[in-house]
């Protein structure tokens, strides 16, 4: 299935119809926002950098490197955000709303930077223990997954 186009959005700009859907990628609420005027489809806090490095890069420039790879440290402990995310763009159009002033170094900037790569990186499955008991000579073969 195709990737519709992704866009970034500071949530203080007024929403349109060609955003498709809205995903606020903060932590914390915007200030002075009610869920009207963010019109978010989804609050994700799970794609937000963790408080403490939100707190360390404080949108200070000089540390935008370090966050940038602190950060993607971060997202490739939870990879199920980012396919959630492939998902939601290849479904309808996606606007990651953000609410930080600076619009070229914000965590929604990294976000777009690893969903615009081709392909995301596969995951191992998970390993199920089975409830029933194993029969000698007997093996199950794991179920191919697909990678994105």
């Amino acid at each position: 299935m195709k990737r519709r186009p992704l866009r970034l959005k500071r949530v203080y700009d007024q929403p349109s119809i060609a955003d498709g859907t809205r995903v606020l990628v903060d932590r914390l609420w915007p200030r002075g926002l009610s869920r009207q005027d963010v019109a978010a489809d989804l609050w994700l806090r799970e794609a937000a950098p963790s408080a403490p490095l939100r707190r360390w890069f404080g949108h200070d420039a000089r540390r935008w490197h370090q966050f940038s790879r602190k950060y993607r440290d971060e997202l490739e402990r939870q990879p199920d955000v980012l396919e959630l995310l492939d998902d939601l763009r290849r479904r309808a159009p996606l606007t990651l709303i953000f609410s930080a002033r600076d619009p070229d170094r914000n965590n929604a900037v990294v976000l777009r930077e690893i969903l615009e790569k081709e392909p995301l990186p596969c995951r191992a499955p998970a390993k199920k223990s089975s409830p029933l008991p194993s029969v000698p000579g007997r093996t199950r073969k794991p179920k191919p997954r697909r990678c994105r």
